[in-house]
């Protein structure tokens, strides 16, 4: 008879206690129950909303949440995914609203083409400009941009599911997830 690693590894996540005791005493030898760590920073090994959901594993209460909503409501899917993918990329972290704590989120900024016009490629290109001319109003790009850089003060109120543990991976979801955001914020016409 011959066995199949994978096929034993996959009975092994999903059975009972008492199975997983009995395949790991007649397969002592394959490390059950001992998942291969990936050391890659976490930007390297999240870079879709399918990655988020394998890094968080099939059992997690928000992957089986986005399963059961309905799919003609995208801001409802974007937040799920999103949620899912904050959640991945936080590694565990989870705001503990202590005085000292600080929390990220993804700025966002809209732009008209006349606003547009004035600024070079390469602006565009250093703020990840992208065209979203499939959603309501008369915006000619969505932008992720840092609030550090605006030329004014702003104040946001933001909900900590989607905050971030630094400002990098804030940057990165901004960035890396464009369209998810652009799906939660705006409205497609």
């Amino acid at each position: 008879m011959e066995i199949d690693v994978k096929n034993i590894k996959a009975a092994y996540r999903t059975a009972t206690e008492s199975e997983r005791t009995l395949l790991f005493t007649l397969f002592p030898d394959l490390h059950l129950g001992e998942e291969e760590k990936d050391n890659r920073p976490v930007t390297e090994r999240i870079k879709t909303f399918e990655d988020a959901c394998r890094e968080l594993g099939e059992d997690n209460p928000m992957v089986w949440a986005y399963c059961c909503i309905e799919d003609n409501m995208p801001d409802i899917t974007a937040y799920m995914k999103l949620r899912i993918i904050t959640a991945a990329l936080n590694e565990g972290w989870q705001p503990q609203f202590t005085e000292e704590e600080w929390r990220w989120y993804p700025w966002f900024c809209l732009w008209t083409d006349e606003e547009l016009s004035n600024k070079s490629d390469e602006w565009k290109q250093e703020h990840a400009l992208k065209d979203f001319g499939n959603f309501q109003g008369e915006w000619a790009g969505f932008a992720s941009a840092s609030s550090s850089y605006a030329p004014s003060y702003s104040l946001a109120r933001f909900g900590y599911r989607l905050c971030y543990k630094s400002e990098a991976l804030a940057d990165y979801s901004g960035r890396q997830f464009a369209d998810l955001w652009a799906d939660f914020y705006l409205i497609r016409k």
